[in-house]
C-alpha cells in the first residue's frame, strides 16, 4: 500500500546520522506491517536497513540477532551442536503466517516491536532469555529482558524514538533442551497458542504466547508434576486472549493440553 502522506525518507549510514525522532516519524525495516494498511499520521520514514547491522553474530557468550535480521536469514541459520535449543529459531520462524515473500522482508525486530500476541519471535526471545539492546532517541544505550519488552497486545516498554538494536540469547539458554508446540484453528491460521518448554536438568521453564496478550513465562526450580504445572498455569493467567482466532475457554484448554505434552517430552529426554 502506498503511504501517500510520507514526504521524506531518511537513510542514515551511522547512528550519529539517525535524525531526532519527531511526531509523524516511523522506523522502517522490513515494512511488511507498515505498508499493509493506511498510516495517515506518518510524514517521515527512517530506514534502519541502511545501517547495515550484521544480522547474526555468534560468539561464546551467545547469539546476537540484529533487529533488522530477516526471518528468511534467521530461518537459514545453522546453529552449533552445543546449542540444542537453537532449534527453536527455525520452529518459530515457520510458525509465522506468511508467504516466502513476507519471510524475505519481515524482520525479527519488527515482529517483536509490533507485539501481536501471536508473534513467534516474542515466544523465541522470552523462552531463550533474550536481552534486548535499545538505543534511546538522543544517544546512550539500555538493556531490557525480552520478557519485559512486550507489556500487552501491541504495547511495549519502548519509549517514543527508541530503537530496538538487537537481542542476545545467552549461551546457557541455548544449551538447554527444548520442546515446541503450536496450535491454530486452521492448518495455516494464526497461532492461537504457542508454547515453548526448556529444561537443563531439574529446572523447567514454560513460555506461553498467542493464548495470552503478552508472553507469560513460568519457572520451576525442579520438574513439576502434571498437576503442579496445570495449577501454576491457572494461578498465573487470569485472562485469556479473545479474538476470531480462538475464544478464551478454548485457548485455555489447548494451552493445558500443549503444556502437558511439553512436560512429558522434556521429562522423557
Amino acid at each position: 500500500m502506498d503511504l501517500n502522506t510520507v514526504t521524506e525518507i531518511a537513510t542514515p549510514r551511522a547512528r550519529a546520522a539517525i535524525p531526532a525522532f519527531r511526531p509523524g516519524d516511523a522506523y522502517l525495516a522490513g515494512g511488511t506491517w507498515l505498508f499493509s494498511e493506511p498510516q495517515t499520521s506518518l510524514r517521515r520514514l527512517i530506514d534502519l536497513t541502511t545501517l547495515h547491522w550484521p544480522p547474526l553474530e555468534q560468539a561464546p557468550p551467545g547469539l546476537t540477532i540484529a533487529a533488522t535480521c530477516t526471518l528468511a536469514t534467521l530461518d537459514a541459520y545453522d546453529p552449533q551442536a552445543a546449542w540444542p535449543a537453537a532449534a527453536l529459531i527455525r520452529q518459530c520462524c515457520r510458525a509465522l503466517l506468511g508467504s516466502f515473500k513476507i519471510h524475505k522482508a519481515a524482520t525479527f525486530g519488527g515482529n517483536l516491536c509490533l507485539a501481536l500476541p501471536a508473534a513467534p519471535m516474542a515466544a523465541l526471545a522470552v523462552a531463550l532469555e533474550g536481552i534486548c539492546t535499545i538505543w534511546p532517541d538522543g544517544g546512550g544505550e539500555r538493556t531490557l529482558p525480552a520478557g519485559a519488552l512486550i507489556t500487552g497486545a501491541q504495547t511495549t516498554a519502548l519509549h517514543p524514538g527508541d530503537i530496538l538494536r538487537a537481542v542476545t540469547f545467552p549461551a546457557a539458554a541455548l544449551r538447554r533442551r527444548s520442546a515446541f508446540r503450536q496450535m491454530s484453528l486452521t492448518p495455516l491460521g494464526r497461532s492461537a497458542a504457542l508454547l515453548i518448554g526448556t529444561s537443563d536438568g531439574p529446572r523447567f521453564d514454560l513460555t506461553i504466547t498467542a493464548a495470552v496478550a503478552h508472553p507469560q513465562r513460568l519457572t520451576f526450580p525442579s520438574t513439576p508434576s502434571a498437576g503442579e504445572l496445570a495449577a501454576a498455569i491457572d494461578a498465573n493467567i487470569a485472562v485469556w486472549f479473545d479474538d476470531i482466532h480462538g475464544r478464551p475457554a478454548w485457548r485455555r484448554r489447548i494451552t493445558h493440553l500443549l503444556a502437558a505434552e511439553i512436560l512429558t517430552e522434556l521429562s522423557s529426554q
